[in-house]
C-alpha cells in the first residue's frame, strides 16, 4: 500500500530554485496584506471577478463549458441551470462560496471532503459524498484519437483506508514545524489525485481543497486572481507535471517536486498579477486617474483601454477614456493603432 511520508519537506531538503520562489511568495503576500487596508473595495471588485473565473476555469479544465454570459448569471445566482453541464457549474459555485464565506468552517478531514463533494454534485444526478464504489482509470487521448490508461489509481477497496492515511499523514506533518507548509499543500493534492476517490469531480475537488489549503494557511492571492484560471492557461504543463510526479506512485518511488513547482509557480504567477493591479500606488494612496496614468507609463508594451479595465477593475470605463484623452492631449503618451485595436504607450 502507498506510504505518505512528508518529511522529505523537512528544512534543508528543498532545491534552492523552489526555496527561491517561495521566498518571493512570502514577499508579496506581506505586501498584498498591507494592501488589503488601503483598497478594500478593489479587493471586494476583484474577489467578484476571480469567482466567475475559479467556475469557469475550473470546469473547463474538464471540458465543462457553456456561455461567458450564463456562467456570470449562475455564478451571481441570477438564473437556474438548464443543462448538465451548468448544473456541474452551479455546484462548484456553492462549494467554491463556502470556501471563500467560511474557511474556519472546514478542514482537511474526511468528513469534510465528503461534504465537499456532495455540494459540488448537488445539482446533477449524480450522488455525491461518498468515495467510488467500482475502479476507475485515468484516460488519455493521443494525437491520433488512441486512448491508453496514463495511470491506474488505487482500488475501490482500498480507497477509504488510502484516504485515511493521506489526511492522517497531512495533520501529522501540518503539526512539524520543519516542514514548510505551503510545499505541503501540493504533495496532498498529488496524493488526492493519484487515490482518485471519487467516482466523479475529482480534479474539480483538488482545486477546491487546494484554495481551501491555500486560504487556511493565509496564501490568498487565488481569491483575487483565480487559481483555477491560471491552470486552465497552463494546463499542458499542469498535467505534465502530473504525470511525472505520478510516476511510481505505487512503489513509493516517485518524485513530488515536478507537481510541487508546478503548483508553487501558478501561485506566484498569481500574486504577480495581483501585485500589478497595485504597481501604481507606491504605497500611497491616489486618484483613480493617476492611477490609470501610472498604468499606462508604467507598461512596457502598448497597452489597450480594455487591459487597463481589467488591471484596475475599481475604475470605470469612461473614467479610463477620460484620462486617456488628456494624456494624449497633453503629450504624455502615444496612440497606436486605431478603433478597437487602439493602445497606447508613454512617449519617449
Amino acid at each position: 500500500m502507498k506510504r505518505f511520508d512528508y518529511s522529505f519537506l523537512e528544512k534543508g531538503m528543498l532545491p534552492a530554485g523552489l526555496v527561491n520562489v517561495v521566498s518571493a511568495i512570502a514577499e508579496l503576500r506581506a505586501r498584498e496584506n498591507q494592501l488589503k487596508e488601503n483598497y478594500p473595495d478593489m479587493f471586494t471588485r476583484l474577489e467578484s471577478i476571480a469567482k466567475v473565473q475559479s467556475v469557469k476555469g475550473s470546469n473547463a479544465i474538464e471540458g465543462i463549458v457553456t456561455s461567458e454570459q450564463r456562467v456570470n448569471e449562475i455564478v451571481n445566482q441570477n438564473s437556474a441551470p438548464l443543462n448538465h453541464n451548468e448544473a456541474e457549474i452551479a455546484g462548484y459555485r456553492d462549494a467554491l462560496n463556502l470556501i471563500h464565506e467560511n474557511p474556519n468552517s472546514l478542514d482537511i478531514r474526511e468528513r469534510d471532503i465528503l461534504r465537499l463533494h456532495e455540494i459540488m454534485l448537488s445539482y446533477t444526478p449524480v450522488s455525491g459524498g461518498a468515495y467510488k464504489q467500482s475502479d476507475n482509470v485515468i484516460i488519455e487521448v493521443d494525437a491520433t484519437g488512441q486512448r491508453r490508461a496514463r495511470f491506474t489509481p488505487t482500488p475501490a477497496n482500498e480507497t477509504a483506508a488510502a484516504m485515511e492515511q493521506l489526511v492522517l499523514a497531512f495533520m501529522d506533518a501540518r503539526s512539524n514545524y520543519s516542514v514548510n507548509q505551503l510545499l505541503l499543500i501540493p504533495c496532498f493534492v498529488l496524493d488526492f489525485l493519484c487515490i482518485h476517490p471519487f467516482t466523479d469531480g475529482n480534479g474539480r475537488m483538488s482545486r477546491l481543497l487546494s484554495l481551501l489549503m491555500l486560504y487556511k494557511n493565509d496564501f490568498k492571492a487565488g481569491k483575487y486572481i483565480s487559481f483555477e484560471e491560471q491552470i486552465n492557461k497552463g494546463k499542458w504543463n499542469y498535467y505534465e507535471a502530473l504525470r511525472l510526479s505520478s510516476e511510481g506512485w505505487h512503489e513509493n518511488t516517485n518524485s513530488y517536486f515536478p507537481f510541487i513547482e508546478n503548483f508553487v509557480t501558478t501561485l506566484l504567477y498569481c500574486y504577480k498579477e495581483l501585485d500589478k493591479r497595485f504597481a501604481v500606488v507606491h504605497a500611497k494612496k491616489v486618484n483613480k486617474r493617476e492611477r490609470v496614468e501610472a498604468t499606462v507609463l508604467n507598461s512596457l508594451l502598448p497597452i489597450s483601454k480594455r487591459e487597463i479595465c481589467y488591471v484596475l477593475p475599481d475604475v470605470s470605463p469612461t473614467t479610463v477614456e477620460a484620462a486617456l484623452v488628456a494624456m494624449v492631449r497633453n503629450g504624455i503618451v502615444n496612440k497606436v493603432g486605431v478603433g478597437k485595436n487602439t493602445k497606447y504607450i508613454k512617449r519617449h
